[in-house]
């Protein structure tokens, strides 16, 4: 594992600290939503704070993204580029979808959050068969 972590270029390992620094406050607040650790501040104006605090990480992750593809060769770049773009326009198309069933066809109620969560599995079921940058 440590020899896994050597051969990454340091614009990658750099990439890699950044998403253990956004991501790791992210999920304990997630957890702790999830358990009910702020139902009492529910509808209240400090849940706006909450959802600042939410929505840091989030856009921290998403300028670690960005960084990785400034800070790597023409490959990597285009190769990640192309990666988010794929991974995108499958979250996208995904929240169209289920949300002209909730209007449409009485589909359940999802919470707009889980977009995020649901653009990274996209992400990860896709990027290991996008290994080239031709279209």
């Amino acid at each position: 594992m440590l020899s896994l972590w050597r051969n990454r270029t340091p614009a990658h390992r750099r990439y890699v600290l950044r998403t253990w620094a956004f991501m790791v406050p992210y999920v304990a607040i997630c957890a702790a939503m999830i358990l009910g650790a702020f139902d009492e501040i529910e509808g209240q104006p400090a849940a706006w704070v909450l959802a600042a605090a939410l929505s840091a990480p989030v856009i921290g992750q998403l300028g670690a993204t960005l960084s990785l593809m400034r800070e790597s060769d023409e490959f990597v770049r285009a190769l990640t580029a192309r990666q988010f773009i794929i991974a995108t326009g499958l979250t996208l198309a995904t929240a169209v979808f289920w949300g002209f069933g909730e209007t449409l066809a009485g589909a359940p109620h999802i919470d707009a959050w889980l977009i995020y969560p649901l653009f990274w599995f996209f992400w990860g079921v896709t990027a290991p068969f996008i290994q080239s940058t031709r279209t």
